[in-house]
């Protein structure tokens, strides 16, 4: 899935999610010519550049399959994981560090413990945040990939959580 990325080419980013490469642009850095993906984040329309040469050890990677989308619902399904009683802010620098990996099953197992653990009490604000952050990361990538719409992602991933 990590390979060399063409113009127009929809891509995941870590921590910033999907997005489109709009270019790559040779420039100058100090002394060097390096060639860099311009790519413009979906979410936030934020531009970032990544050197090309770095794109693999940043994270950078294509959408995910579709095959790989059925994974991910099937992440949010297992009902069969225990979550460590712990601090919240222990729980979301954890949690924050599977997100930032980029890796579409973390992030699922993320949301799906944060659904969980919201049945049982109240989640902090920071914890909410990252629960909407999770589901939006999800949502963008499974649309891309099962080629529809992200409401109807929103929706079934919302189906799984109902009680």
């Amino acid at each position: 899935m990590v390979g060399v990325f063409n113009k127009g080419d929809m891509a995941v980013y870590p921590a910033h999610g999907v997005g489109e490469i709009q270019s790559i642009e040779k420039r100058i850095v100090g002394d060097l010519e390096q060639a860099f993906y311009i790519m413009k984040i979906i979410d936030t329309s934020m531009v970032v550049m990544i050197p090309t040469k770095n794109s693999e050890s940043v994270g950078l990677r294509g959408i995910i399959s579709s095959s790989e989308a059925d994974r991910v619902f099937d992440i949010l399904k297992d009902r069969d994981v225990k979550i460590a009683a712990q601090p919240w802010n222990q729980r979301y620098r954890q949690y924050m560090e599977k997100i930032k990996t980029g890796s579409v099953f973390k992030i699922a197992g993320v949301l799906r413990d944060l659904y969980l653990l919201k049945e049982d009490k109240d989640l902090s604000f920071g914890e909410r945040k990252m629960l909407d952050t999770a589901k939006n990361l999800l949502m963008k990538e499974i649309a891309l990939a099962n080629k529809v719409q992200e409401d109807q992602v929103a929706k079934d991933i919302d189906r799984i959580f109902q009680n």
